[in-house]
């Protein structure tokens, strides 16, 4: 079965999905890519899946592919599999993986096996390799092809934000962003948390309980003067320019931000959101994870090798006891201020070390 990103999602979304066999998405938009496993990943969970990820370096690596969904384990139901990578399967590995199929569709085993890959062309797509997926399997074609669809996708994003826009706001939106969708989407994230904090507290709870049934209340209607009111206090500075300073390791301005965020009384929930989703996804760089697979923009490709170059493995391995500890101080149960612990968290992930462990 063959589907587009757009027809796809929202059914992912659904409180009952079933997720066993093969799965292919192929495409050049990154940020799809990592949507579509994290509307995944929910029912992985709720079915007990042991989930794992494979980078393909040789076609050889299948066969590592193959062991894994062969394996059993005694405290999982099955595996899912997120396979990143461009190399082909050979006969034989072809031939294995249509006996997957056809065995999870009978009901056999439960294992899931999603394969990201580049977008494939008319030609690829004709290729034997690609048959057990399009025959038995589920492919997603990952690639937005007009505006229409960047905001029809949008526009699920933003109810999952809480939010409603009128058709004079989306239109100032897009332009703002210049039509950019990773920009578009951190402008909706924004937005969520100045006109919708506690559908975003709802949303964050029940993404972490893997719950895609949990019931929002009424999205927060927003007008073009909303907007503009938004955009305009955009301005000042954001966590995403705190993102980019600490990528930068430029400290000074890490700082200046810091304390920008604190006077204008920034959530310091949002700044531990920002800080923390930087630090793990430099720890899982340094592990040798794939940069793409992570759903890191290409853009800023450069500046998370660059801030991973500052870093030791020593170093980042005391990043989750202080982002454990900025959490508590947020929660006021420990006594040192949270914008403290904060900006020594800043400044750690920018190169620049306040204290040095003895």
């Amino acid at each position: 079965m063959q589907d587009t990103f757009i027809q796809a999602y929202p059914k992912l979304l659904q409180p009952s999905v079933a997720v066993a066999g093969l799965w292919l998405a192929h495409g050049d938009e990154p940020l799809l890519s990592q949507w579509l496993i994290d509307a995944l990943r929910p029912h992985w969970r709720a079915q007990n899946y042991a989930i794992k990820r494979i980078e393909l370096i040789s076609v050889k690596s299948w066969q590592e592919v193959l062991s894994e969904l062969g394996s059993q384990s005694l405290f999982d139901d099955a595996s899912a599999l997120i396979v990143t990578g461009n190399h082909k399967p050979d006969k034989a590995v072809i031939t294995e993986l249509e006996r997957f199929a056809v065995e999870a569709q009978t009901g056999t085993h439960s294992h899931s096996l999603l394969w990201l890959t580049p977008k494939q062309d008319k030609r690829a797509q004709s290729s034997k390799w690609f048959t057990p997926f399009a025959q038995y399997g589920h492919v997603i074609d990952c690639n937005l092809y007009n505006e229409q669809q960047r905001q029809q996708l949008l526009q699920i994003q933003a109810q999952q934000f809480g939010l409603r826009l009128s058709q004079e706001a989306w239109q100032l939106l897009m332009s703002h962003t210049e039509h950019h969708l990773l920009s578009a989407y951190q402008t909706l994230w924004r937005l969520s948390y100045l006109f919708a904090p506690q559908l975003v507290a709802k949303n964050i709870e029940a993404s972490q309980q893997a719950d895609h049934s949990t019931q929002l209340p009424n999205n927060v209607a927003l007008d073009i003067k909303d907007l503009q009111a938004a955009l305009v206090s955009d301005a000042q500075f954001s966590v995403f320019d705190l993102s980019d300073a600490m990528l930068a390791g430029n400290s000074a301005q890490v700082a200046k931000i810091m304390f920008q965020l604190k006077a204008t009384d920034e959530p310091t929930t949002l700044v531990l959101w920002a800080v923390s989703k930087d630090m793990r996804q430099i720890m899982q760089l340094m592990d040798g994870q794939d940069p793409q697979a992570l759903g890191i923009w290409r853009s800023k490709q450069g500046l998370y090798q660059q801030a991973c170059r500052r870093q030791s493995k020593a170093q980042t391995a005391e990043w989750p006891a202080l982002l454990y500890k900025c959490d508590q101080a947020i929660k006021g149960l420990v006594r040192q201020p949270a914008w403290e612990l904060l900006l020594q968290a800043a400044l750690e992930l920018s190169g620049k070390r306040l204290f040095t462990a003895r």
